[in-house]
Formats: structure tokens, C-alpha cells, sequence
């Protein structure tokens, strides 16, 4: 069963490299925004695992939910920021909302 839960971990890390880079090479911020929050979970579940490898999941269960929480908040954060400002480089040509009728 150990054997298992090692095979599982290492897939999602090498998922984990997929989304890092969809991270790095998005073609829009949202599709970074939902890569980082994809890796997120991952970790999530990788703590997890780990727990489960090491007999102590009561340990690694409040871990990972303190983590997922963390993640969840920050992806509502930079989602709301970016939607706010249409733009990684401030003063670009983008738009905010409302100002194309100007």
C-alpha cells in the first residue's frame, strides 16, 4: 500500500511540473491564476499522501486544510486584483472597466 501512495505522489508531482509550466507560459493571467490554484491543490493532496505514508494523517489533515484555505483565499485575491485591473504592467493599453466609453 506505501508502494501506491508513492507511485500517486510522484505523478502528481510530475503533473504538478505540467501546471508550473502553464504557470510560466499562459497565455492569459486567468490561465496562470487557475494553473497556480491547480498546483495548489495538488500540494493539497500531496500532503496527504505523505500523512498517509507516514501513519500520521490526523497531522497532515490540518496541514493541508490550513493550506487549502490559504490557497482558496489567495486565489480570490489575485482573481479579484487582476479583474479589477485588466493587466500585469500597470499603464498598459488595457482597459479598466468602464473607462472604454471615455
Amino acid at each position: 500500500m506505501i508502494s501506491f501512495f508513492l507511485w500517486i505522489g510522484m505523478s502528481l508531482g510530475l503533473l504538478v511540473l505540467v501546471c508550473l509550466y502553464r504557470a510560466i507560459q499562459g497565455p492569459t493571467i486567468m490561465d496562470r491564476i487557475v494553473s497556480v490554484s491547480v498546483i495548489g491543490t495538488k500540494t493539497t493532496v500531496i500532503l496527504l499522501l505523505i500523512g498517509f505514508i507516514y501513519d500520521r494523517a490526523d497531522m497532515f489533515i490540518d496541514i493541508s486544510m490550513g493550506y487549502a484555505i490559504l490557497n482558496f483565499i489567495g486565489t480570490l485575491a489575485i482573481s479579484k486584483f487582476f479583474f479589477s485591473r485588466k493587466s500585469i504592467i500597470p499603464g498598459s493599453k488595457h482597459l479598466k472597466q468602464g473607462e472604454a466609453s471615455k
